[in-house]
């Protein structure tokens, strides 16, 4: 039969030090949590007031809903390109 040794000194344990680093995290999440909700609270309530820019599609492409010179300059091709001769 085989007998477990016993503890020795050398055991590691996380102590004070891991307990007061599991509040500070737990504290850190509620907090990162709080800002996220307010961040996609805000985000929604622009995308129902019709706020230019906050949908994703004109993240993603934003020359599709723009107009004017820069629009203009983006679809044709016609910008301040470097040209090299």
């Amino acid at each position: 039969m085989t007998t477990l040794a016993a503890v020795s000194g050398n055991s590691v344990a996380p102590g004070t030090l891991g307990f007061l680093m599991a509040i500070v995290l737990t504290l850190l999440f509620r907090s990162m949590s709080k800002h996220l909700r307010k961040v996609n609270r805000a985000a929604r309530e622009d995308e129902q007031a019709g706020v230019p820019g906050a949908s994703a599609s004109s993240a993603v492409n934003p020359s599709s809903d723009a107009s004017g010179p820069a629009a203009d300059a983006a679809s044709t091709g016609s910008g301040n390109q470097r040209r090299d001769s």
